[in-house]
């Protein structure tokens, strides 16, 4: 019975330090920015599908909520803090949308399966990323008003260098995806 929660310990360590490692990648990513506004671009949503697919759905969610966590605690993890705010305040302001979008997107880039088939894979993780500007542009939307084009401030100057993201990590696909047999 012993070796039994000796083992069942340590796997909850080793994932629990897993999540802590994503969720600072996923923090240094979120400082790699090119400004915009009112969202800046970040390097998080390719950070965001690789935990999806490196950690599978169950780990990777767990890491982005981890991270969602962090910064609502007060830690400078999100893009603007801590220039911008810290807290529940910055995470309430125009990027919640996009944050709340993280965990969807990093479940379906996990649930997913994946094969040689370029065309299908990048699809498959198009439609994860996509959770990400969908969720983004309704809160930005309920945000500043629907008066606005959301769309025009919210996802399309960030479309071009997304699907370049997602081009990454469909390329590196089979690589990243080699990670889960270590976890």
């Amino acid at each position: 019975m012993e070796i039994v929660k000796s083992l069942i310990s340590s796997k909850i360590l080793k994932y629990a330090f897993i999540a802590l490692i994503g969720s600072i990648v996923l923090a240094i990513s979120s400082k790699v920015k090119i400004p915009f506004y009112p969202v800046p671009m970040t390097m998080q949503t390719l950070v965001v599908i690789m935990i999806g697919l490196a950690f599978g759905w169950k780990l990777g969610l767990a890491t982005i909520s981890l991270y969602l966590f962090e910064g609502i605690i007060g830690l400078p993890v999100f893009s603007g803090t801590p220039e911008k705010g810290v807290g529940l305040v910055y995470f309430s302001g125009p990027t919640m949308g996009y944050l709340i979008g993280f965990l969807v997107a990093a479940f379906f880039a996990g649930k997913f399966n994946y094969n040689n088939n370029f065309i299908m894979n990048f699809l498959k993780l198009t439609f994860a990323t996509s959770f990400i500007y969908l969720f983004g542009m309704v809160w930005l939307g309920s945000l500043i008003g629907w008066d606005k084009p959301i769309f025009k401030l919210g996802a399309q100057p960030f479309l071009l260098a997304e699907l370049f993201k997602i081009l990454i990590a469909t390329v590196s696909i089979n690589q990243i995806i080699k990670i889960k047999k270590y976890i």
